[in-house]
């Protein structure tokens, strides 16, 4: 089962990531039927980390609201002790060749839909997705996995609980990897009531007052994945729910089974050496300071330099700092590193707002292969990853509240950058390490197709001017 070695992570990223896997998984959200485990768990192996996205199609367990489409955004780190997933992150108790505990926090995938409520929901009080901290047991055999989860809601959404118990089999050959999976899930009334009963206070002459109790649902599931490269995956899946019975009596439920497919691709850096394992690796130390742009300023404006502007009313600004180690260094012999950055950010909001702060976890490509190189060093980067903030910006907020659309403290980061070598600029080669540049510090939802990021369609753009040495 597991392909690579299991590193340690440096203890700067181990702290970060520590910190981040609550605020992570209490802003994900959820299958209407279940959980992302069996397809999010093929690329967890010991050592890896990755990113990635997964395109989701699955019929909606309420009446007449149709099939829902959700773009899910994959970060993914497997540690020795720390691990995170799409919608899931905690901490393994137990991690041996056949048994592993983990205790974990995910968000729930269930919940009235976020647009186009159809007449059967219509007037009820909305219900939310929830947090969950759960316990996990698995023992893998070569027969198969047999796993038990049980969680309860830390959120005080739906005040229940649920126990599920699931088998799996992984089948190899090959680039080729397919895992059939069972779960059988067993809620309690709290759960059921909340999320597919009706109260008194909404019923109407053709939506009676209902209350499910509880109950078992089975789903059924068929995932897998095909290398395409050493470090490139293709992902699929297909499953099917069975709610049970007294649920798909209640007036808000479609009968029937509820089928989702999911097709999607991700990057695993866990499949090359690992350069941040190594003690002559450096580690990079940045401090930036930037200030927000103009409204219709957006990213793809800024990096064409088509708008440089900041912000002239209601400005705020951010001061940060980031510690990246790499994770690639000239991959395929090109003059391209991937680096991973946890980076914590201040936002001054001038009054406007309380301020706050962020973190980012990002892997960042990093390329130098210009001609003029050798004699000034030019570095050009991509950062791609996750933002949670302690509060939302107010850039953020403000422009959310505009559109009437709630905001997201999680949102995916994009961190483009370019820089030149300060010791090749003044001549000076203790400082050759050293790099002075530009950059945009980038919070966006992916145009609302996601229902991880909250379906948040913008984001906000920080301009901003740092230095950074390798040490």
């Amino acid at each position: 089962m597991n392909r690579f070695p299991l590193p340690s992570l440096p203890r700067g990223l181990l702290r970060s990531a520590a910190l981040v896997l609550g605020g992570l998984c209490a802003a994900a959200p959820a299958l209407a039927a279940g959980n992302t485990e069996p397809l999010t768990e093929i690329l967890s192996e010991p050592g890896s980390a990755g990113l990635g996205f997964v395109t989701r199609v699955e019929r909606s367990p309420y009446k007449d609201a149709g099939n829902r489409y959700d773009l899910l955004p994959l970060y993914l780190y497997e540690g020795e002790r720390l691990f995170l997933r799409a919608n899931r992150g905690g901490v393994k108790i137990l991690n041996s060749g056949e048994q592993r505990l983990d205790v974990f926090v995910e968000q729930r995938l269930e919940g009235f839909p976020t647009e186009n409520l159809p007449a059967s929901l219509a007037g009820m009080a909305t219900r939310d997705s929830a947090i969950d901290l759960g316990l996990a047991y698995r023992w893998r055999q070569p027969w198969g996995t047999l796993e038990a989860e049980f969680v309860h809601d830390i959120g005080n959404t739906y005040k229940g609980n649920e126990l599920r118990l699931g088998y799996s089999y992984d089948w190899r050959s090959g680039p080729w990897m397919l895992r059939p999976s069972l779960t059988v899930a067993v809620r309690d009334s709290k759960l059921n009531n909340y999320y597919y009963g009706v109260q008194p206070g909404e019923a109407t002459p053709g939506r009676p007052a209902y209350a499910p109790g509880a109950g078992i649902n089975t789903s059924i599931g068929l995932y897998g994945s095909y290398d395409l490269t050493q470090g490139w995956r293709l992902l699929a899946g297909i499953s099917a729910t069975m709610l049970d019975a007294k649920v798909k009596d209640s007036p808000i439920v479609q009968k029937g089974v509820l089928p989702a497919a999911y097709v999607g691709v991700a990057y695993d850096f866990g499949g090359h050496k690992r350069e941040w394992a190594e003690n002559d690796t450096p580690t990079y130390f940045k401090a930036l300071y930037g200030k927000s742009t103009e409204d219709g300023c957006h990213l793809a404006k800024i990096i064409t330099a088509q708008c440089l502007s900041t912000a002239k009313t209601n400005s705020t600004s951010i001061t940060g700092i980031q510690v990246g180690k790499p994770f690639l260094n000239n991959v395929n012999g090109w003059p391209l590193d991937f680096i991973g950055y946890v980076g914590l950010t201040h936002h001054n909001d001038r009054g406007l707002q309380p301020n706050g702060v962020q973190l980012d976890l990002f892997m960042k490509a990093v390329y130098s292969g210009f001609p003029w190189s050798d004699r000034v060093k030019t570095r050009l980067g991509l950062g791609v990853g996750v933002s949670m903030a302690q509060r939302v910006p107010y850039i953020e907020a403000a422009s959310q509240a505009a559109n009437g659309k709630p905001a997201s403290r999680m949102l995916n980061y994009l961190d483009p950058t370019i820089d030149v070598s300060l010791g090749d600029l003044i001549g000076y080669r203790p400082l050759k390490e050293t790099y002075i540049g530009f950059g945009v510090s980038h919070r966006s939802g992916i145009f609302g197709s996601s229902r991880l990021l909250g379906n948040v369609n913008g984001g906000s753009n920080y301009i901003y001017t740092y230095v950074e040495s390798a040490l």
